[in-house]
């Protein structure tokens, strides 16, 4: 079969050969040698089934039909009884439909040879054992099966005098797959003296009920397998020419179906779904950022067995109002984006995992807050779609029956980022704006690829989630430019695209097409606020980066949205002046971004607190304080809420007290002092906040959207492949052809010393072959003592050894001239 394909290939023209390695990339990692590595790939069990697993479901059946119809001594088939097996059943598909499924088969090689005598890939059996969910013919299975089949007469009356529960399994098995397992005691005959349980039941018919399984077993409707344990449990399997005959009002092949499954939903309002999709967004990144604000601020550990506890998990959902598997959602993602990260705190890496690490911001995280909105989403939407990360596993059992926890291996699957795809291409190719529900998602993923949705429904709606949480949908429809997105995505994936992602505004650092699509519809960024009388402060709008960080070091927040609400207090004032604002410096603050009339209260506050803050000094001593008013300090000496500190005066203008500086610094403000912390110089220190950062991440966005997926190369690099594939084919074929002087060299010497004269001939073929640049058969005995041949160019020879290039693969080899056995002139 394989030298088969060989022939079929080296007969094609090199466009065609290409086009083989397009529609299947996996081909060419690595690129093979010749024609026959490039055959026995190409009918490779794990070739066969990423062949398999891109193919819809019309398209698999046309390809079991030409299975089913193969001739049993030939192994063949022909395009005519392809076509009337498809048409067999009551669907009747049009035969431009099947003839055109048989030519997606035959350009991915899983049918290869003409029209009137078509091969199947040798690996397809192996894949998928049961072709249309059918059974083995009864003579593979059973000689007295195969007898009853034999007799179509007596296997319909067999049929019909079975039970009814009897007849509900053999519609099950009929419909595939064709094997089923059965309970240890159900196949075994009653003891003797005991009661048989298949007795006559008046109520159904007369027939006999009990163990349907046992009765069909006996009836040779069903085969037994395998004996299974002691007791009697095993396999059965439904012979074909049963199924065959349960599926006659169906067909062959059972329900046929040309085309995907429609979508009854109707299409919502453009702007409504993109409308709904922007406003997730700015949640999306507001809750994002308050998270790693919270990681700066108090940093999760990491779990020795790698992850975040449940604890910190739910201290985090707490803190930031959210539930807990949302929380755990932009983790993965901030941690794909390279904004959150490990750091060691022993600073030594001997130990991956344990207490030594806590999981906070990364150096990225500043450069992502000072971007805009719209290209924050977009570093987070694009790591959820490339993250090899699944989610909904986190807060399941694993196989140790241990939590998996954020950020743990145990969520890790590289299939993901398929799935993901797979979901949004069903969106994306329905018109704008449908919003399909979950199971008619569902039955468009089983038609496309059916191999690769089985077992994954639970995946699937995962994703429908996250991307309705993240705000790639809205409405359960995918946005305008969640479409981009994908677009850009798909087509670095593309032959000649950027899988990489290196290039993607490298240069002019515009932002991408989905940026601008979103940043039309988000609400335009502010640099202004409304200062209201009652100190609140209303900024109608996204802040712009600046204003946010100037509104964080001056005010306490209320509300978030899309119109913010602060507030402020004495505090707020207080840590300004302590992060190195003046009391001038938050006046023009005021009056620069305020649209409204500054209140006269607000100027009042900043002004009562200016004057008071630095009045107090504290330094170290355990600490001191010091002010050069004794009022002020005889008051604070004789106020009774700071007797816990021990207070006593040194001078008129110093005290001291045992205990630090920090405690004495929040006891002074708790009982409403405004003090400053000092140096040894009497300089007043700045108390910013200290900002701890993990190192910086790559974000997964940056890798291929699908890692599994083997690179997609242009046609012209395929050609230049298919090039090299023929120079190895015929380098090949033509060694098969070397003089037998060469190929039995040593072996015609009983593998002894090779005589003198022999040496010394074959030296001087090499010498002559380097001075006239000929090509040379070289035979040698390899480094495990087997002999070898091989076509080369000599390029020197010297100290001992021949360096020559080899025709076939383009490389210099280096020989031992010890091991040459002959040397012959190429014709």
């Amino acid at each position: 079969m394989t030298t088969s394909l060989a022939d079929h290939l080296r007969s094609l023209p090199d466009e065609s050969l290409a086009a083989l390695l397009q529609l299947r990339p996996d081909l060419v990692v690595p690129v093979p040698a010749d024609i026959s590595a490039l055959a026995i790939r190409a009918q490779s069990r794990v070739s066969v089934a990423r062949a398999l697993d891109g193919l819809d479901q019309f398209t698999m059946q046309i390809l079991d039909a030409a299975r089913l119809t193969r001739h049993p001594d030939e192994g063949t088939t022909d395009t005519d009884s392809v076509l009337a097996m498809a048409t067999a059943g009551p669907q009747r598909p049009a035969p431009t439909s099947v003839r055109a499924a048989v030519d997606r088969l035959r350009a991915l090689f899983l049918l290869y040879g003409p029209k009137h005598a078509l091969h199947v890939a040798a690996a397809v059996d192996e894949v998928s054992p049961y072709p249309a969910g059918l059974g083995r013919p009864a003579a593979d299975l059973d000689l007295r099966s195969a007898a009853l089949c034999a007799d179509p007469a007596k296997l319909r009356r067999t049929l019909l005098a079975a039970p009814s529960s009897a007849r509900a399994i053999l519609d099950r098995l009929a419909a595939g797959p064709p094997v089923g397992t059965v309970p240890p005691g159900a196949l075994q005959a009653p003891p003797i003296g005991a009661e048989d349980p298949v007795l006559a039941d008046p109520t159904n018919g007369g027939a006999p009920t009990g163990s349907p399984v046992r009765w069909l077993v006996d009836n040779r409707l069903l085969v037994s397998t395998s004996s299974g344990s002691s007791t009697g449990g095993g396999t059965v399997e439904l012979p074909r020419e049963v199924g065959l005959l349960l599926r006659r009002d169906s067909g062959p092949l059972g329900p046929l179906h040309t085309s995907a499954p429609p979508v009854t939903a109707a299409p919502r309002e453009p702007k409504a779904v993109d409308s709904a999709g922007a406003g997730q967004t700015m949640e999306v990144v507001r809750h994002t950022e308050g998270l790693l604000e919270q990681l700066a601020a108090e940093p999760a550990p990491v779990l020795r067995s790698g992850g975040i506890g449940v604890r910190d998990l739910r201290r985090l959902a707490r803190t930031a109002g959210l539930d807990e598997a949302t929380t755990a959602l932009l983790l993965e993602v901030a941690y794909a984006a390279g904004l959150a990260g490990e750091l060691e705190l022993s600073g030594t890496s001997t130990a991956r995992y344990g207490a030594d690490q806590q999981v906070l911001p990364t150096g990225g995280y500043e450069v992502w807050r000072a971007a805009s909105l719209a290209q924050r989403w977009e570093q987070l939407a694009r790591a959820w779609l490339t993250m090899t990360r699944q989610v909904g596993l986190v807060g399941q059992r694993d196989d140790r029956d241990r939590p998996i926890t954020p950020l743990s291996a145990e969520a890790e699957r590289a299939s993901a980022p398929a799935t993901r795809r797979a979901v949004l291409a069903v969106l994306a190719d329905l018109e704008p704006a449908t919003a399909p529900t979950a199971e008619e998602v569902q039955a468009l993923l089983d038609w496309r690829a059916p191999r690769r949705s089985r077992g994954r429904e639970a995946a699937h709606r995962e994703v429908l989630a996250e991307a309705a949480q993240l705000g790639v949908t809205g409405l359960g429809a995918l946005t305008s430019y969640g479409r981009l997105l994908l677009g850009e995505l798909t087509s670095a994936d593309e032959p000649g695209g950027d899988p990489l992602g290196l290039y993607v505004d490298a240069e002019s650092g515009d932002p991408s097409s989905t940026a601008r699509a979103l940043d039309a519809l988000l609400p335009a960024p502010v640099d202004h606020f409304l200062v209201q009388a009652d100190l609140t402060v209303v900024v109608p709008g996204p802040p712009e980066p600046e204003l946010a960080a100037e509104l964080e070091a001056a005010t306490e927040p209320e509300s978030a949205g899309g119109a913010s609400v602060h507030r402020v207090t004495t505090a707020s004032i207080r840590r300004a002046l302590d992060a190195g604002y003046t009391a001038e410096d938050l006046h023009e603050l005021f009056r620069r971004r305020s649209r409204t009339p500054v209140p006269q209260g607000l100027s009042y506050l900043v002004d009562d607190v200016a004057r008071k803050h630095g009045g107090l000094r504290v330094g170290a001593a355990g600490a001191y304080l010091r002010s050069d008013d004794e009022t002020l300090l005889t008051e604070v000496l004789a106020d009774r809420r700071l007797e816990p500190l021990t207070l006593r005066r040194l001078a008129p203008t110093v005290l001291i007290t045992p205990y630090q500086v920090g405690r004495l610094l929040v006891a002074l403000r708790d009982a409403g002092y405004a003090p400053v912390q000092e140096d040894g110089t009497g300089s007043t220190m700045l108390s910013r906040p200290r900002i701890r950062r993990a190192p910086a991440r790559v974000p997964v966005a940056t890798r291929a959207f699908d890692p599994l997926a083997a690179p997609k190369l242009p046609m012209p690099r395929l050609l230049g492949v298919v090039e090299h594939v023929r120079r190895g084919d015929a380098a090949a074929r033509a060694a098969r052809r070397a003089p037998a002087v060469v190929r039995g060299g040593a072996a015609g010497l009983g593998g002894g010393p090779v005589p003198a004269h022999t040496h010394s001939e074959a030296l001087a073929v090499l010498q002559q072959a380097v001075r006239d640049k000929a090509l040379v058969w070289v035979g040698y005995v390899d480094a495990h003592g087997a002999t070898a041949s091989r076509l080369v160019k000599p390029v020197s020879i010297g100290a001992g050894y021949l360096r020559a290039e080899d025709e076939r693969t383009e490389m210099l080899h280096t020989f031992a001239l010890h091991r040459i056995t002959a040397a012959v002139v190429a014709d």
